[in-house]
């Protein structure tokens, strides 16, 4: 399983990489501070399925596994409600938020808003022959049928690739929208494997959709971003009665 400081570090080479845009810094860093850590870990585990949605979490259960007292568990906690990740119930501790058909449409009408503003404003304000080289070789990523391990490495290279257009655009406001975004659809993809879906690699959509922005048509790209994520929903919705997805809160 690819591992969050491993993708962190892949963010960092694609800022690098982009370092001649006006923003190179837009990708954090490792966290440094407790509360950062026990963040990053908790949405970690959620987002791997190591809490299965639904399940009732203790804090001082959290305390021990993460090594920290309860105050940075209860920030943590916090910031994962406000990610659509946990919810916190007065008087009975935290849960893991389900993953309902109500949060599905939700994810792909605000991917589709987001990212398909990303894609048009990458093509309008262009882009180096170095950052979309770096996400030529990310849109390229492939993977092995039926193997976990393959297919996990492949969602770090989607989520790279994503994030990578959003960093094009050179807006901050949209790099974190995208990444928000991209935490839920890593659960669902996740959550797919676990079921034994593995669906189709989308490398012909992401190459399409950088070689528009490299012909500097902002409508192609906007459109071929939102082809790419209807496609993507269209699929997740013929499997979504197999995992693990509620009708309803």
């Amino acid at each position: 399983m690819a591992k969050v400081a491993t993708r962190g570090k892949r963010y960092r080479i694609l800022s690098h990489t982009l370092s001649s845009l006006s923003q190179p810094h837009l990708i954090s860093t490792v966290p440094a501070t407790l509360s950062e850590r026990v963040y990053s870990a908790f949405k970690r585990d959620i987002i791997h399925g190591i809490f299965q949605p639904g399940e009732a979490l203790s804090e001082k259960d959290l305390a021990r596994r993460y090594k920290a007292s309860r105050t940075p568990v209860r920030e943590a906690a916090l910031r994962l409600q406000n990610d659509r990740l946990l919810r916190i119930v007065p008087n009975r501790g935290y849960f893991v938020a389900q993953i309902t058909l109500q949060v599905l449409n939700d994810i792909y009408e605000f991917r589709s808003a987001v990212e398909c503003a990303a894609a048009e404003l990458a093509a309008a304000k262009g882009a180096t022959s170095e950052a979309l080289k770096e996400l030529t070789d990310l849109a390229k990523a492939s993977c092995s049928p039926d193997n976990r391990g393959s297919w996990a490495r492949f969602i770090e290279a989607d989520t790279a690739f994503h994030v990578g257009i959003a960093l094009l655009a050179r807006n901050q406001m949209l790099v974190t929208a995208v990444s928000e975004a991209r935490s839920q659809m890593e659960r669902l993809m996740l959550a797919a494997i676990d079921i034994h879906y593995f669906g189709e690699v989308p490398g012909r959509e992401h190459l399409a959709i950088l070689n528009a922005i490299r012909e500097r048509d902002p409508e192609s790209a906007r459109q071929l971003m939102r082809d790419h994520i209807m496609q993507s929903k269209d699929k997740v919705m013929g499997v979504a009665s197999v995992l693990p997805v509620r009708s309803t809160m």
